[in-house]
């Protein structure tokens, strides 16, 4: 069994990072990370695959991370295939997690919808109960301060 973690960039390192930890946290360790990028935040997604990579060392795993990476942002049906292919491409025995928190609003719409439709085995939400702790890193925030929120599990 595999277990993918899906995902795109943003600006916000923690933004990246944290949903995958709080995951890891939960006992969902990804052997494959993937994520969906584009150039306005390329770079971001470059330092955060490094800080993923430490992060799953640190849970005992260890994930080969594939960068996916669109040509403008707003290629919707490029966005759509991501999703659907990280969710086909599955074996059977496959987990598939899909992380709707960073992004743009589009693209986290197209992310919970796809991970729904297509049947990935979860679709996270890292939600921060405050505003207070935006921009720090999961390790920094009370467990109280945060929820993860598998929208599998609510509908």
């Amino acid at each position: 069994m595999t277990r993918r973690w899906v995902t795109c960039g943003t600006p916000t390192i923690p933004g990246i990072l944290n949903p995958m930890t709080a995951a890891c946290d939960r006992g969902f360790v990804p052997d494959t990370i993937h994520i969906l990028s584009n150039p306005p935040v390329m770079e971001y997604v470059e330092e955060t695959r490094g800080l993923m990579a430490e992060v799953i060392a640190a849970y005992g795993g260890d994930a080969e991370t594939e960068v996916h990476e669109l040509t403008h942002e707003t290629d919707f049906t490029s966005i759509v295939d991501f999703y659907r292919t990280q969710v086909e491409q599955s074996a059977d025995d496959d987990e598939v997690a899909i992380d709707v928190t960073p992004g743009r609003k589009f693209m986290s719409a197209i992310a919970f919808q796809a991970g729904i439709q297509f049947g990935a085995d979860h679709v996270y939400y890292f939600h921060r109960k405050s505003g207070g702790y935006y921009g720090q890193f999961y390790p920094e925030i009370p467990r109280t301060a945060t929820d993860l929120i598998d929208f599998t599990e609510v509908l």
